[in-house]
């Protein structure tokens, strides 16, 4: 692990913790603009922007058992090797009871995290916030990218385990292969979490928001901004709502704050960060 900076309230003993946070600064495979190696560095620099206490949720994180790991240190440009260390450090989170929060990093680095997740959860469902399918089996002959991630986990665990919401771009065989495979609705967010909650039951949730699925209005700090997006409002609505599902892992992917000249999405990002925290402690 690198770096010396953690999020706002990281306890300073991981066996305290029930919620680990680990970085995993990779974006080796973007398609367009690289820099989400650097999100976790953002998000944990402007968590000291935030309170402790959040208002909607009306709880601190002062009442939260998490811990902030710090970043993978991760080989620069090997794909395959950085995806096994950080199935690895999901593994060694997991088998000991507790609930990871990855921080990408591009989109790919969701896929060994649920991989060590599954293992555990066997009924585990994903819920996806994107703008993009990612579903592609390769991009550009590569079988291993943000763009085929959810591909990945669908094939590997039941494409009717994933719901995506939010979708608003992708390929035509994408769009084809998820209405015969995945629940996918397209554009919709907060209209679809009741009927995906409802779905969903009492089983174990996974949730990965690349935080693309926001408008670039809201989200302009990303890799492929995708115009047509929902509000950060209305994600942090969809977020509420989802409060009472049983949570198992999460992560926020795709922040890239060199495109974010305001640091608007790095605060979307760790607000996000801080809401999710407080209601996956339970």
């Amino acid at each position: 692990m690198t770096g010396t900076l953690r999020f706002l309230g990281s306890l300073e003993n991981p066996e305290e913790a029930n919620i680990i946070i680990v970085g995993a600064p990779m974006d080796f495979t973007v398609s367009y603009r690289p820099g989400s190696r650097f999100g976790p560095e953002g998000i944990r620099n402007i968590s000291y922007g935030l309170e402790e206490f959040s208002f909607e949720l009306e709880k601190s994180l002062e009442e939260v058992k998490f811990y902030d790991a710090g970043d993978l240190e991760l080989p620069y440009g090997n794909v395959e090797k950085s995806l096994e260390l950080i199935e690895k450090a999901a593994e060694i989170i997991v088998s000991a009871g507790k609930k990871p929060i990855f921080l990408g990093g591009e989109h790919l680095i969701t896929w060994p995290v649920i991989k060590a997740v599954y293992r555990y959860y066997p009924d585990l469902v994903i819920i996806h916030f994107d703008a993009h399918a990612d579903l592609r089996e390769e991009f550009y002959g590569e079988p291993l990218s943000h763009a085929t991630v959810m591909g990945c986990v669908a094939r590997y665990i039941g494409g009717k385990n994933l719901y995506q919401l939010g979708i608003r771009s992708g390929a035509p065989e994408e769009l084809a292969w998820a209405r015969k495979n995945t629940h996918l609705y397209r554009a919709k967010v907060i209209e679809a979490i009741p009927e995906v909650i409802k779905s969903v039951g009492n089983r174990p949730v996974y949730v990965s928001i690349d935080i693309d699925v926001l408008d670039p209005a809201f989200a302009p700090g990303t890799g492929t901004p995708e115009p047509g997006g929902i509000s950060s409002r209305e994600l942090f609505n969809t977020l509420y709502m989802m409060k009472d599902l049983n949570l198992v892992g999460l992560d926020i992917v795709e922040v890239a704050p060199d495109y974010d000249p305001g640091k608007t999405t790095v605060f979307v990002a760790g607000k996000l960060l801080r809401e999710a925290l407080l209601i996956m402690d339970k």
